[in-house]
């Protein structure tokens, strides 16, 4: 019976088994190709069309026919999508990114097999694993990050009332489609930081999409500027809105515009009724006078009248 194992080999034989063990990890390494993928997160805008980006090292020259390339999510292990024999594998492709992905048969032949994601949505945002095999094999993971920036922030004055200096207001800044959670900066017009008084919510839409709602509450001082800051964490910063307080409110007081309504109203018909009034005395003091005119006259002519027969 023949001994293989380490200790029944012969002191040449061990040492020739060390010697060939360096060489065989080597060869071992060669095998594997080399798949490159970005070290870093990429950064998809929501919406858009992107390219998840990965490259490989086959020696020598090969054709379509030699490149099979599967790109899968790496956490479910689903298809993304996949090529093999100068021909796209689609069949056990996840339905929600069917019709969405395409790889580049020509740019196969110069070792990218990069893919193109189109109309990014924040469900795609996660690994990837992209297999290559051109003889040998390799793989790498990327990382996709999905970013969608919030609409210009917008400011209102919270009650609905006419503030005065000393009273404690709440501030409220709203933005809406963002992507991801965004961080909000409230400061004076002096520059301080005044988040410690903030509260901020976020409320995810069916797409995935926040709406971000922000209130500060402050005492108002005579006067004062105040700004709400939307930062981005993947696109930076996206918007800034300002709101000016001096001891008044920076809006028109829904209160104070009907009330005004109001009287401005009663104003008019006011006017109206003394216009009314005023046309009718006149009206009435224009017929006594007419009155009085045409009595004068009668009175005249009667007077006329018996002159004339006294003469007869």
């Amino acid at each position: 019976m023949s001994c293989v194992k380490f200790s029944c080999l012969n002191p040449s034989q061990k040492t020739m088994l060390f010697l060939l063990l360096p060489a065989m990890m080597v060869l071992h390494t060669l095998a594997l190709m080399e798949v490159q993928v970005p070290d870093q997160p990429m950064v998809a805008l929501y919406g858009m069309d992107t390219m998840l980006n990965c490259t490989f090292s086959a020696e020598g020259p090969y054709n379509l026919s030699d490149v099979s390339v599967f790109w899968q999510l790496t956490d479910t292990k689903r298809s993304v999508h996949g090529f093999s024999n100068g021909h796209d594998l689609l069949a056990d492709q996840a339905p929600r990114f069917a019709n969405r992905t395409q790889l580049s048969p020509p740019q196969l032949l110069q070792k990218s097999a990069s893919l193109m994601l189109r109309d990014v949505v924040v469900a795609d945002e996660g690994s990837y694993t992209c297999f290559v095999r051109v003889r040998d094999y390799g793989s790498a993971a990327l990382f996709l990050q999905v970013a969608s920036p919030y609409s210009q922030p917008v400011v209102t004055l919270e009650p609905d009332s006419t503030p005065r200096p000393g009273d404690e207001v709440a501030l409220t800044c709203v933005a809406y489609g963002g992507y991801p959670q965004a961080s909000v900066i409230w400061r004076d017009e002096g520059g301080h930081n005044l988040t410690d008084n903030v509260t901020t919510s976020h409320v995810a839409n069916e797409q995935g999409l926040f709406s971000l709602t922000s209130i500060l509450t402050v005492v108002l001082e005579p006067s004062n500027i105040y700004s709400c800051q939307i930062i981005n964490p993947l696109l930076g910063e996206e918007g800034k809105a300002f709101v000016s307080i001096s001891g008044q409110s920076m809006a028109f007081p829904p209160v104070a515009l009907w009330v005004t309504i109001g009287l401005a109203v009663c104003l008019l018909v006011l006017l109206i009724a003394l216009a009314a009034v005023c046309r009718r005395k006149i009206k009435e003091s224009c017929e006594e006078a007419r009155r009085e005119e045409e009595a004068k006259e009668l009175e005249e002519d009667e007077s006329k009248t018996a002159m004339t027969l006294l003469k007869s």
